[in-house]
This record gives structure tokens, sequence and C-alpha cells, in this order.
């Protein structure tokens, strides 16, 4: 089997849109959530605080290519040109059948969507529909797009599955090295803020309602004073190589995907079971060759609902207990959806890198049905030889990666 490197990573976020920007916003525990007026003239929606991302130049892509992207895949884009960059890949290796992506989304474009639905309504007919609509709306609008403006031949892989989505593109593309199929691939996830999102998560009282005037207050991830999670946007990219070939290239290497696993609760559609969330993790240390007490941080999904961190929080109490340091990033960038696994895949990056485990951001009072485990709530500066970070999605689709910093000893 081949050992999976990591050479390139790339970001766009509420709180950062370069790898330096991410790691201050993390450790200076700067939030990224803010207050978005336009939806206050949303009827009936009690939700209007999200995490937004700005500053990023979409000019960047190419016209011809940008023309059929929504603004996710714009997103999903610009973070792959800056993790390609960072790997050092040239365009040869990029756009050869020895490349191949594996990217996805919740759904296609929001924001295309209402527009193709109000034309609809206001026209009773398809005369305002565009031909590169559909390229917007589709499931696989990012990988599509990706792999078209990057004009890769290999695999295309396109996980859509809310939360955990990015977390089995990365493992998917880890499966594929390890066997032998692609050198490398081009890993990671997007989605885009719309008012919709926050309309669902509302009606399933999974929404954060109550700090409104306080938005950098929530999400509270474990906190006894949680209300539900948080809606926001962006992109992340990682670059997975098999090390052999970015070792004779000279590439740096950031990291080592070393296990991975994916299962189903096979319960029930929206509530999480520790159960599941417990047998994915045990699967990702086998996947590893790892003992639980081989691991130094575990970064956890933990969104900030009633249901979901309790059910986590049991399953990391069964797993080891008090033993292991835990903490949740999304305190920092609220819920990324389909973005969110390869986010919190780099942000375990750059506290590898930087020898710190960042806290839980918003964590004051630990509620008591999530107590028993080591929740971290100030800064701890360790050295991270080996950290699992997990993302359990609706349906009881679970996802959990085992990385390793650097490379020098396989596990």
């Amino acid at each position: 089997m081949k050992r999976v490197a990591i050479t390139g990573m790339g970001i766009i976020s509420p709180i950062g849109n370069t790898k330096e920007d991410v790691f201050n916003s993390l450790l200076n525990n700067r939030s990224g959530i803010e207050p978005i007026k336009s939806w206050e003239r949303i009827k009936d929606l009690k939700v209007h605080i999200a995490g937004r991302c700005k500053g990023f130049d979409t000019k960047r892509i190419n016209r011809k290519d940008r023309r059929t992207m929504g603004s996710m895949a714009i997103m999903a884009a610009l973070s792959t040109l800056d993790a390609i960059f960072m790997s050092g890949l040239d365009e040869k290796i990029i756009s050869s059948s020895d490349t191949g992506v594996a990217m996805g989304s919740t759904t296609g474009s929001g924001e295309i969507i209402e527009k193709t639905f109000n034309d609809f309504l206001r026209t009773g007919g398809i005369s305002m529909l565009e031909g590169t609509t559909f390229m917007k709306i589709m499931n696989h609008s990012v990988s599509a797009n990706v792999a078209a403006m990057l004009k890769t031949k290999g695999r295309v892989i396109s996980p859509c599955c809310a939360c955990a989505t990015s977390t089995q593109a990365i493992g998917e593309g880890f499966e594929i090295i390890k066997n032998g199929y692609q050198n490398v691939m081009i890993c990671g996830g997007a989605d885009e803020l719309h008012h919709s999102t926050a309309g669902v998560f509302q009606v399933l009282h999974a929404a954060s309602k109550n700090f409104g005037d306080f938005p950098l207050r929530t999400p509270r991830p474990f906190d006894a004073a949680r209300d539900g999670l948080v809606v926001s946007e962006g992109a992340g990219t990682i670059i997975l190589e098999e090390y052999e070939h970015a070792k004779n290239r000279g590439a740096t290497i950031f990291g080592e995907i070393i296990g991975y696993n994916t299962c189903c609760d096979g319960e029930h559609m929206t509530s999480p079971k520790t159960e599941g969330m417990l047998r994915c993790m045990k699967g990702a240390l086998e996947s590893a060759g790892c003992g639980i007490n081989e691991i130094d941080y575990i970064n956890a999904h933990a969104t900030g609902t009633k249901l979901g961190d309790i059910a986590e929080a049991q399953a990391i109490k069964l797993l080891c207990s008090d033993t292991i340091p835990v903490s949740a990033t999304k305190g920092f960038t609220g819920h990324t959806l389909a973005a969110s696994g390869v986010m919190e895949t780099i942000f375990c990056l750059l506290m590898m890198e930087h020898n710190v485990i960042i806290p839980t951001l918003n964590l004051e009072n630990i509620d008591p049905d999530c107590a028993g485990i080591f929740h971290v709530q100030k800064k701890i500066n360790t050295p991270l030889n080996r950290v699992m970070t997990s993302n359990f999605a609706f349906g009881g689709i679970n996802a959990t990666l085992v990385l390793k910093n650097r490379v020098e000893n396989s596990c």
C-alpha cells in the first residue's frame, strides 16, 4: 500500500483566506460570525447571523472558466489555485491522467437556484434560463468546474453528504492513492451562504437564535448555553500526493493521511447516534494501525446543537474518557457544511505545524451531558504527532480522518 502525503492547502473562510491569516484568527480567538442585514427582509426568518467570506479576488479565475461557476465553485477554484501553488506541482502533472479531483458541496448554488425559480415564477416560462445555469446548480458543480479549469484527466469524485462531504472527499482521495490508482488527488469541498440553509436549520430547531445582538458569542460547542449552529460559507482544498512521488520531486510535505473510515448509523435522518460515531472513529484508528493512546488531539465536529454535541461527547468519552484533548473549531467559523471537513483538516495541520491546540471558542460552562472528556478551554502548547478529526452528517453519515505530522515515520 502507498503512503499519502499532504503537499498543499488552500482556504477561503470567514476567518481568513490564507493559512497565516487563519492561524492568527485561531490563535487570537477571532470569530468570523457577523450580522447579515439582508436576511432581515426574509419573512419568518429569525436567524440573522452567519459566517461570510470576503476579500477574495474572483478575477484570479479565467473569465471563460468563471462563466459556469456559482459562488461556491468560485471559492473552491480559488482555494484550489492556492493549494496547487503551495504544492509546487506543475501544469503538466495537474492536467495529466495521474491527477484526480475529489470535491463536493451540499447542493448546487443556492443563489442561482433561487434566481432560476424566481425567473420562472415571474415569466411562467424558461425565457430567462441561461446556458450556464445547470453547470452552476448541478450537485457536482464544484468538482466538475475545478476539473475543467485545471484540465485534469484522472478520476473525478463528487461526494454529496452535507457536513461529511469534504471529509469523505479527502478519505476517497486517500484510498485512491493508497491503492495506486492515482499519484495526485485534489480534495476538498465548498458551500455558499444562502438564507434557505439558515431557514432549514431554524425549522429543525437547530439554528442559533438567542445571540443575534452578540454574534461573536455563538455558536457555543459543548457549552451549557448553546442554542444551535450558525450557518456559514467557505471552501478548502488540500493536495494529496503519493509519498515517493512527492519526495522525488522535492516537495514540502505538511503532513500525512494515515487513516480513514466512513459509515452510517443506519437509524435516523436527523438524530445523530453515539454508536455510529464511535464505530466510525474506531474504524479510522484501525485503518491507521494506531491505538487511541497514540492520538494527541481530537478535533470534534461539534456544531453547537443540543443533541449532536451530546452524542459526540458521549462517543469520545467511550473512546478515550478524559485522556485526550478535545476541541471544536466551529466556534470560530460557524458551520461551513460541505467545506467543514477540509477546513478542519487544515486547522489540524496548522496546529501540528505550530505545536499548539486551539481551544473551543465560546465554551465557558461545559454542559453536564457533554462532560467526562478533556475539553480544551485555553490554548495548550504541546507537540502534536497524530490527530483525529471527524464530521457527522444528516442521514447518520459519519466520516473520520487520522492525520500524522510530517511523514518521517509510519504509524
